[in-house]
């Protein structure tokens, strides 16, 4: 801290959209009894009306506009008495706050907030929020909002930036990341003023035409969100929002620009058993279904409620396993309770193995019938350096490829190239 700065009290007062008039009463007191007050500009304007109206001895302090940090700042150098500043909102939720804590003494500086527009967006739609995550894009590259969207957190309140596309910027990345589906959009403009809107939009719903720039987007996710009519939906690539998710572990799927190559990968036979252990939720298994829908699926999934969640899929999908098993994988096929006419497969997609992913494939290989396939994705390099050489000593043909898809952001006027996790691939195929 600057040891020019005084050390005399400011007091950072935040309001709502109705300004001054709202303030509670010791907050109304204070003002009153400020030496010196600042505000922004729209209502350092009302001020001399607004003191004169006012039941008080006291002259209208000195006036500083807060619209500029640095000159306020600079201000509250020179100053002895009280201080006030107003702000609007919560002056720590992207306010003037941040920069005065850098610039004063934390014992001179109190903070008195109003509701943020957060907390407003939260309150109009009736939800708590103490679960929900927000990334602001004013100004920032807008590739941090793809990768939270990966996440798939269950509630996302997006400050806009309208210079820059403002609400259909998040929507872009919305589509462009698989997940309309997935996801209400909430559009909220002008909260706390007279003329406030919330409203949600529908994929196909364009943006109002008196959009307001002071505006925000919240995502709400729709787990059950239908997935529509199954024979309407894309042979296969499914957009990722499509699939249900695990409530504690979201985006943990194989990415549609990865199954689609998995898929490829399986060189899936018209008729036959598919295994798909280390299954998630399901989505490159019940997707080869869509493709050969006569192939007897197994799903494997250790995770709990990992079977109810894979059957809702297909649900969602009209395709229908042959059987979906809660279990770890490596006890059941070293163990008594694999379904006999599913026990020998014809291809196999091996993931989620971990620290048993050896003795996993070792497993698997036991049991592949002859020209059978095995595919695994792998995103080590230790993992390719473990597995590789137990196909090879099987006889097995061994295809090692690495795929990596980009997704198109927006930037400015523009479309910049956002790169996901690059993922190895490791193929069998038994002689």
């Amino acid at each position: 801290m600057p040891a020019s700065i005084s050390s005399a009290a400011i007091h950072i007062i935040g309001t709502d959209a109705a300004g001054l008039d709202h303030l509670a009463t010791p907050l109304h007191e204070l003002v009153l009894s400020a030496q010196g007050l600042a505000a922004p500009t729209r209502l350092l304007q009302q001020l001399p009306s607004w003191w004169q109206q006012q039941q008080t001895d006291q002259p209208l302090p000195e006036l500083m506009a807060s619209d500029q940090p640095e000159a306020l700042i600079a201000w509250l150098h020179q100053r002895q008495g009280t201080a006030i500043v107003l702000a609007s909102g919560d002056p720590l939720w992207f306010g003037i706050g941040r920069r005065l804590l850098e610039a004063c003494s934390a014992d001179q500086l109190h903070f008195h907030p109003a509701p943020c527009s957060l907390q407003l967006a939260f309150a109009r739609l009736g939800r708590p929020w103490q679960d929900a995550a927000w990334i602001s894009l004013h100004g920032r590259d807008p590739a941090p909002l793809a990768q939270k969207l990966q996440q798939r957190p269950a509630a996302l309140a997006v400050l806009t930036d309208p210079n820059r596309g403002g609400a259909e910027e998040v929507r872009t990345i919305l589509r462009a990341s698989g997940l309309e589906a997935a996801y209400a959009v909430w559009l909220c403009e002008q909260l706390g003023h007279a003329n406030e809107r919330v409203q949600r939009l529908t994929p196909q719903d364009a943006l109002p035409s008196d959009l307001h720039p002071l505006h925000m987007v919240v995502l709400l996710a729709e787990q059950a969100a239908p997935a529509g009519d199954p024979a309407k939906l894309p042979l296969f690539g499914l957009d990722d929002g499509l699939f249900l998710q695990h409530d504690d572990r979201p985006g943990l799927m194989s990415k549609r620009e990865l199954r689609v190559q998995l898929l490829s990968e399986l060189e899936l036979p018209e008729q036959g058993v598919l295994w798909d252990l280390g299954a998630g939720v399901g989505s490159v298994g019940l997707e080869a279904l869509r493709l050969r829908p006569q192939l007897q699926l197994l799903a494997v999934e250790k995770r709990g409620g990992g079977a109810a969640l894979i059957k809702a899929n297909a649900a969602r999908l009209a395709v229908h396993p042959a059987a979906v098993l809660e279990v770890e994988a490596l006890s059941l096929l070293n163990g008594t309770d694999l379904p006999a006419k599913l026990s020998n497969p014809d291809r196999v997609l091996l993931g989620g193995g971990g620290r048993q992913g050896a003795a996993l494939l070792k497993a698997v290989l036991q049991k592949l019938q002859p020209h059978g396939v095995v595919v695994i994705p792998l995103v080590t390099v230790e993992a390719m350096a473990e597995l590789k050489p137990l196909l090879q000593d099987c006889g097995c043909t061994v295809k090692v490829s690495q795929h990596q898809a980009w997704r198109g952001l927006p930037l400015a006027n523009g479309t910049r190239m956002a790169p996901m996790n690059p993922v190895m691939i490791l193929k069998g195929t038994m002689p």
